[in-house]
C-alpha cells in the first residue's frame, strides 16, 4: 500500500479571477496552497493568419496574491498549432512568455510555483507543437521556474506516436476519454472501465506526472441523432415530466422548450454527464497503482461554488487522500 505525500491544488479557469466566501472556505478547509489559474488561452486568427491571446485573465482578487503558489496555464488550440508555421514557433513563445510576465506583473503575483502550457497535440503536430515547447522552456530557463505540459490519455495510451513534451514535468488529465460526440456513450467525462483502456504504459512514462481529477458536469445535447454541442449549469431538476421523459442519463425533449435561454427542439436528447464522487474514487486508485511519481500534486478540476456545493467537504478530502 502506497503512502505518499501529495500536495493539493485546483485549477481555475475562469477569465475573472475572484474568489467568493464559501470558495475560500474550501480551500481554506482542505489546505490548499496552489492554484493552477488560466492566464489565457491561444487561438489560430485566419484573417492575419497568426495565433493571437483571448479570454486573458483579470480582475483578480488581492488576497489570494499573496497567500497562494499561482501556476499560470496557457491554453493552446491544436488548430493553432495545426496552422503555425514552424518559423513562427519562436515569436509565439516570446510572445507567450511576455503576456505571461505582464500579467503576473499587473497582478503582483508574487509566488509563481510553474509555468503551464495545454494543448490536446497530436501526431500530426507533435513536432510543432514540441518546438514551441523547447522555445518556451528555453526563456524560463534563467529561472528556478518548472515548465509542465497537460498530458491526456490517448497521448498515454499512443506514447510510440504522440511523444512526449520537452518539459520538466506533465500533469495526466484524467478525464474526457470517452466519445463525446457519439450518442451511445453513457459519460464522456468518466467511466473507470474507459480508464483501464489507455493506463497500459502510464508506468512507463518518462516524464514525472501530477495528476488533475475531475468535479465538473455539464449536458451533451444531441439533434437528429448528431452532436450539437455541450451545455453547462443546466440542472437535472429543471427538467420536468411536462417536456422531458428521462431515461438513465438522457432526457428528451417532448415539445419545443426554451430553457434558460437555450431554445431546445421536439426530439432533442440531452445526455447529463457527471463527475460522480464514486466514480472519482475508483478512476484514483487505478491512477495510484501505476503512478511512478512520489510526490505528486493532485488537482480538482475546478474550482467553482457552483461545482464544489454537490460534494461534502470530506468527500473532497477523500478524493485528495485516495492519490497518496
Amino acid at each position: 500500500m502506497k503512502d505518499r505525500p501529495i500536495e493539493r491544488s485546483f485549477y481555475y479557469w475562469k477569465s475573472i479571477f475572484k474568489l467568493n466566501d464559501f470558495e475560500q472556505q474550501r480551500l481554506d478547509s482542505l489546505n490548499v496552497k496552489t492554484i493552477y489559474i488560466k492566464f489565457f488561452d491561444v487561438d489560430w486568427d485566419d484573417a492575419n493568419s497568426s495565433a493571437v491571446p483571448v479570454a486573458k485573465l483579470q480582475n483578480t482578487d488581492y488576497k489570494l496574491r499573496k497567500s497562494i503558489k499561482m501556476i499560470p496555464t496557457v491554453f493552446i488550440t491544436n488548430e493553432c498549432i495545426k496552422k503555425i508555421d514552424p518559423s513562427q514557433t519562436e515569436k509565439l513563445a516570446n510572445d507567450i512568455h511576455s503576456l505571461i510576465q505582464q500579467i503576473i506583473a499587473t497582478n503582483e503575483f508574487n509566488a509563481i510555483a510553474e509555468i503551464q502550457i495545454d494543448c490536446d497535440w497530436t501526431a500530426l503536430t507533435k513536432e510543432k507543437y514540441f518546438l514551441l515547447l523547447k522555445s518556451i522552456k528555453k526563456l524560463w530557463a534563467n529561472t528556478a521556474i518548472p515548465v509542465s505540459a497537460t498530458i491526456r490519455l490517448h497521448q498515454i495510451k499512443f506514447l510510440s506516436k504522440t511523444g512526449v513534451p520537452p518539459v520538466d514535468k506533465g500533469l495526466l488529465m484524467c478525464y474526457n476519454m470517452g466519445n463525446l460526440k457519439n450518442p451511445a456513450t453513457k459519460n464522456s467525462i468518466l467511466e473507470t472501465e474507459e480508464l483501464k483502456k489507455y493506463l497500459g504504459n502510464l508506468s512507463d512514462y518518462p516524464l514525472p506526472l501530477d495528476v488533475a481529477l475531475p468535479l465538473f458536469n455539464w449536458k451533451v445535447l444531441f439533434r437528429n441523432n448528431s452532436y450539437n454541442g455541450l451545455i453547462e449549469n443546466l440542472p437535472d431538476d429543471i427538467f420536468t415530466n411536462a417536456f422531458t421523459v428521462k431515461k438513465e442519463n438522457r432526457f428528451e425533449l417532448l415539445k419545443d422548450t426554451l430553457l434558460q435561454g437555450y431554445d431546445l427542439k421536439k426530439g432533442d436528447i440531452l445526455r447529463s454527464e457527471q463527475s460522480d464522487y464514486s466514480e472519482i474514487l475508483s478512476a484514483a486508485g487505478e491512477i495510484n497503482k501505476r503512478l511512478k511519481n512520489t510526490q505528486p500534486r493532485v488537482s480538482l478540476y475546478h474550482l467553482d461554488s457552483v461545482i464544489l456545493n454537490k460534494y461534502t467537504l470530506h468527500e473532497l478530502e477523500t478524493i485528495y487522500n485516495s492519490m497518496r
